[in-house]
């Protein structure tokens, strides 16, 4: 293996697994921003476009992070950060390296990583984003990040290369918290507007008429303005693309599972949360999984098989 070593010593060696939809952009970022960058993925089309941006393709996890100063993951799910930090990443990057998994998962693994990590001698956040694809790739993500200030500190600058805002939420597996709470939120939000144009369509009102005066009117909300559910009306979003790209529904979906989960566990009353839940998994049994998440208009319109 050959040593890599820092073009800049302001700048980081880093260590960078899992190079999916949202991963491959935020590498991408990282190598923009000056840094270092050896990633690995098990998909070697994700391998060959970190190479086009710049990134030291690695043969595997724990080569990828064999001298990093900094370790970034980003991976499917708790039992894969659990198996991924265990079997490549403690014990095999230098000792002191900063690790920060920007993973969704459960608060529980989370804080189980973070305590292995710190019994092995390292520094972890928990620093899940929101944004999705087009953020991602554009480096303007939201970071939520969980752990001690110390950590946060040391994690900002390098977030900071990936997104527009890097938030302390609190202690480990604080940032995983407000994640799932967020995305709880937002599927609610989402499916109530696309109630709104479905009602006002039939109700014989214009979409984009309807558009105009909502978005000014108290019913606003991101998943109208920013994130229109309905093509051709307000600005660019998936909808425009055939609901491709963007959230897609099974990852909301992942994201309402691990909420409920939360809520459960903590004995809150979420029945909003609840009715999300259970529509965006009839969105997906529909075969749906795949279309962007505002895609459920098409449910609640009663075109999801088109």
């Amino acid at each position: 293996m050959t040593p890599f070593h820092s073009r800049n010593p302001h700048m980081a060696r880093i260590g960078f697994i899992g190079l999916g939809n949202m991963g491959g952009g935020m590498a991408a970022n990282l190598v923009k921003a000056g840094h270092q960058v050896r990633a690995f993925d098990l998909a070697q089309a994700a391998l060959d476009r970190a190479a086009e941006a710049g990134a030291t393709v690695a043969g595997s996890a724990a080569e990828a992070v064999a001298d990093a100063e900094v370790v970034v993951t980003m991976l499917p799910a708790g039992k894969h950060v659990r198996a991924v930090y265990a079997g490549e990443v403690l014990g095999k990057a230098p000792a002191g390296a900063l690790l920060i998994d920007c993973s969704t998962i459960d608060g529980a693994s989370a804080k189980a990583v973070s305590a292995d990590a710190a019994a092995a001698g390292y520094r972890m956040v928990d620093a899940p984003v929101s944004g999705g694809i087009a953020a991602a790739n554009g480096g303007t993500l939201t970071f939520m990040v969980g752990g001690s200030a110390e950590d946060f500190a040391a994690a900002q600058e390098i977030l900071a290369g990936m997104g527009k805002a890097v938030i302390h939420a609190g202690a480990s597996g604080a940032g995983q918290a407000v994640k799932i709470v967020n995305n709880m939120l937002l599927a609610a939000n989402m499916i109530a507007t696309c109630e709104a144009f479905v009602l006002a369509k039939k109700l014989g009102i214009d979409q984009q008429t309807f558009f105009d005066i909502s978005s000014k009117a108290t019913g606003q909300s991101w998943s109208m303005t920013s994130y229109c559910p309905v093509p051709g009306v307000g600005p660019e979003s998936p909808a425009d693309r055939g609901y491709q790209g963007g959230f897609a529904t099974a990852l909301m979906l992942k994201d309402l599972k691990l909420a409920m989960a939360a809520a459960h566990e903590a004995g809150a009353a979420v029945p909003m949360g609840a009715a999300a839940e259970s529509l965006y998994q009839a969105f997906a049994n529909a075969g749906s999984a795949g279309l962007d998440f505002s895609a459920i208009i098409k449910l609640l319109d009663g075109t999801e098989a088109s």
